[in-house]
Parts: C-alpha cells; sequence; structure tokens
C-alpha cells in the first residue's frame, strides 16, 4: 500500500539527517530511508574513525620522536585496545544518530531505497509517495578493475575498522587523502606501510611542495613510496598478498588497502523510474539549487559531485533548508576549505595560484617557510610552510595552502578573511599573539608588500 508523506529522505548523513529533524520539527511527516549504519560515512568509516586512528598514531610518533625535546620514552602500542575504542566510539555515535531521528519523530526505514515512480519510493516492503524528496546517499570505495581483487580479502575505509592485530606490512594502492592518512597511521603504528600510486607525487592536487613535505616526514615514519606505478597482478596465499607493479617491481604484506577513490552510491536507487538523470561521471545531475531533473527531488552531499567532506555536506543542508524556504543561496555560494589531518597537517581555503590564474585573476603568491615560526622552532616542529593567493589588482586575499602541525585550525583565519572580501593589509595589520603558529601570518601578508 502507497503512503503519502510531507517528505522523503534517502541517506541518513550529514546532509539527509538535520534536513529530516529540522522538516519533522516543522509538522511535516518525514521518512527515513538508510541501507546501512545510521550517521553516513562520517561518523561510521570516515572522519570519526580515521582520525581517532591518527591520534593514536601521532601520540605514538610526538612520544618517540621526543628526545629532541630532551625526553626519552619507550612505546609499546596497543593496538586491539586503539581499534576497540574506535569501534566502540562510532557505535555510540551511530547510535545517537538513531536516537536523534527517533525523538523527532522521523520515520525510519533500515532498507534500501529505490524509485518506482515520480517522487515514488519503496524499500522495506513499504511505498511512500511525497511533494520533497532529497537523495544524500554519498559514495562508497571504487573498485579496482585488478583481475581477481573481488575474490580477496583486502581492505577498504570502510573495512579496515574491523582489524584486530596490526598487519606486520601494508600495501596501499592510492596516495590520495586517504591512502596517506591511513598510510602514516599505520606506519607510525608499526606496520611497514607501502603506497602505490599512478601519479608523480602524492597527494597530487596540491602544490608541489606539499606533497615534498608530506613525502619528506612520511618516509621518516617508515612509509615506502611507489609512484608513477599500477598494480597489475595480485595474489593473496593465505597470509600474505603480492602486487606485481607496473615498473617491474614486487611487495608483499599481510593487507592490501585499495584507497582508489570512490564511486556515487546510485546504482540501487532506480533513478530512471523517477527521470532522474545522471552526470556522464554518474553523479546525480542538479542545478546551482541542488534541483535534480525530476520536478520536486533534489540531491545534496558526494552523490552530486560535491566536494567530499563533512562540512560540504552539511553546508549543502543549510543552503538547501534556505532554498526550500524561498530564499537566494547556491551550492557554490560559500568559500571551500578542507584539511589533511596527517603530521604535520594540511589546511587549504580557497584558490591556488593555478586556479586564480585559471578563473582569470591577475594573482600572486607569497610562501613562508614554517621555521621562521618561532613557536614551530619551540616546540621541534618546523617542517612545513605558509603560502597565500591574493588578487594583485584588489589586494583581496583568494586562497591559502598551510603545512603546519595546527594548519587545520589556522586555515579557518583565512576563510574568514576571504568570506569578508579583506585584502592582504587587513591580515598584515593583524596582532597575533606570540608565540603561536598563527604568528606567522601577519609576516606572511607582509611579504606581499616587498
Amino acid at each position: 500500500m502507497n503512503q503519502h508523506v510531507g517528505a522523503i529522505i534517502i541517506g541518513s548523513g550529514q546532509g539527509g539527517v538535520p534536513l529530516a529533524t529540522y522538516l519533522a520539527d516543522q509538522g511535516k511527516k518525514v521518512v527515513l530511508f538508510e541501507r546501512g549504519s545510521w550517521g553516513g560515512s562520517c561518523i561510521n568509516y570516515g572522519c570519526t574513525p580515521s582520525k581517532m586512528l591518527l591520534a593514536s598514531a601521532h601520540a605514538a610518533s610526538a612520544a618517540r620522536r621526543a628526545g629532541q625535546l630532551g625526553v626519552r620514552a619507550d612505546v609499546t602500542v596497543d593496538f586491539p585496545a586503539v581499534m576497540a575504542r574506535i569501534r566502540e566510539t562510532t557505535a555510540s555515535w551511530s547510535a545517537g544518530v538513531r536516537d536523534r531521528l527517533d525523538k523527532a519523530g522521523v520515520q525510519l526505514v533500515e532498507a534500501k531505497a529505490a524509485f518506482t515512480g515520480e517522487r515514488r519510493v519503496a524499500g522495506g516492503g513499504e511505498t511512500f509517495t511525497a511533494p520533497l524528496v532529497v537523495i544524500d546517499t554519498g559514495k562508497s570505495p571504487r573498485q579496482l578493475p585488478l583481475p581477481g581483487l573481488e575474490a580477496l580479502p583486502y581492505l577498504t575505509y570502510k573495512s579496515i575498522w574491523q582489524l584486530e592485530t596490526l598487519p606486520p606490512r601494508t600495501l596501499i594502492i592510492g596516495g590520495g587523502y586517504v591512502g596517506v592518512e591511513l598510510g602514516q597511521a599505520l606506519a607510525c603504528l608499526g606496520s611497514d606501510v607501502h603506497i602505490i600510486d599512478l601519479e608523480e607525487r602524492l597527494l597530487s592536487r596540491e602544490d608541489a611542495e606539499v606533497s615534498e613535505v608530506l613525502v619528506e616526514r612520511l618516509r621518516a615514519d617508515g612509509v615506502t613510496f611507489h609512484f608513477e606505478a599500477q598494480a597489475d597482478e595480485v595474489s593473496h596465499d593465505g597470509e600474505r598478498f603480492r602486487l606485481s607493479l607496473s615498473t617491474g617491481e614486487t611487495v608483499a604484506g599481510e593487507a592490501l588497502l585499495i584507497a582508489a577513490g570512490r564511486t556515487p552510491n546510485t546504482a540501487s536507487l532506480h533513478l530512471e523510474a523517477a527521470g532522474i538523470e545522471l552526470q556522464e561521471d554518474g553523479h546525480i545531475r542538479v542545478d546551482e539549487h541542488f534541483r535534480t531533473t525530476a520536478e520536486g527531488v533534489y540531491a545534496i552531499g558526494d552523490v552530486t559531485g560535491q566536494p567530499a567532506f563533512t562540512h560540504v555536506s552539511w553546508e549543502d543542508y543549510r543552503r538547501l533548508r534556505a532554498i526550500l524556504a524561498g530564499k537566494n543561496r547556491t551550492r557554490r555560494d560559500r568559500v571551500l576549505a578542507y584539511a589533511v589531518f596527517t603530521e604535520p597537517q594540511v589546511g587549504r581555503a580557497g584558490l591556488t595560484l593555478s586556479q586564480a590564474e585559471a578563473q582569470g585573476y591577475a594573482a600572486r603568491e607569497a610562501t613562508m617557510d614554517l621555521a621562521q615560526v618561532s613557536r614551530a622552532t619551540e616546540v621541534g616542529r618546523a617542517n612545513g610552510f605558509y603560502r597565500m593567493v591574493i588578487d594583485d589588482a584588489t589586494g583581496r586575499i583568494l586562497g591559502a595552502t598551510l603545512v603546519a602541525p595546527t594548519a587545520a585550525e589556522l586555515i579557518h583565519i583565512f576563510v574568514a578573511h576571504i568570506e569578508a572580501g579583506a585584502t592582504w593589509q587587513v591580515l598584515d595589520r593583524s596582532v597575533h599573539i606570540h608565540p603561536t603558529f598563527a604568528e606567522g601570518l601577519p609576516s606572511l601578508a607582509r611579504k606581499f608588500a616587498d
């Protein structure tokens, strides 16, 4: 039997959950479908578990490196305890999401959702229609076209959290954000890590200097890199994996982690039944107001090809909520910022120099070595740099790249300046506290006066 409700949400990620509770608070009858764990990727196998793993790894690394500060420590890693803490936290937070939805009066359907017609969705033996449908189904790990891989017990960012013992050797295919973070984490916890990547350098979308700093640090942590390399063959003898690379090398390890990209979760939705079109890359086609090609159906978050970050998905919710209320917001009216939580961290906001030039700006950049910041030397963590990009015609700040221990926090200074349309002179005039990592940012701005 078909049930008519006020709104249907598909997916309980960082956009779908607040939207569902908001609409329920407005008096609408809301149905939310979730085929996996409540809370989406961030809580269950993305931000939360990865940053908890990195917290343990970086604590171990800091203790080992304390010798440069005159402190000696013997470090022992209890890997089962590390993983148990992660699983307990993610399970608790996922249950908390479900409780939040329950208390808001949202009807929950724990099943795959599929369109069966215009704004009609079925799943779990039930069918619903609504004037408003919002898709927030996110992405899943991309399957590599490597013969025989599917039958082998390899890991992804979704399954790695079930590990009970630390692999003596870990092979990672992919040198993006996931591969880099998890690679450093496992290396600092004691695994012999090899990262294999098709690109010529790490984090290939970032400035080359970012890659150089991180490669130097990760090599010091024990990571081995194989750049411009592709896995041609894979085998598993019951104990270890063996990869034959296009470079002629062969590498072996007890664990294999595939971190070679993500694909949008659309296959099981039967979008064609509702007239919802996909882009050529498989993402759901939406306009600037998150509208799909079907009347009354919207899509937000990763599944639309938006940057795959939790805060972007949450901001999509805020914008869609405003749009539904008749306000003039779009999915691009924001300053994009993100971070890589390695040690040192990478913080990015706005445009790089090449991106600014591609958009027609007469842009300029200034760079400052982290060793010039007193705080960095004082705490023994001076490997990194600050970089800022400006519009030379107006002095307006266009973007920044920070590689530093606290880059993920510092980058918000630039988010605020860019949102406000501030110039480098405003940052130059700012008085930052001594001695802090932030103290170097006005000094960076002053480089434009030279």
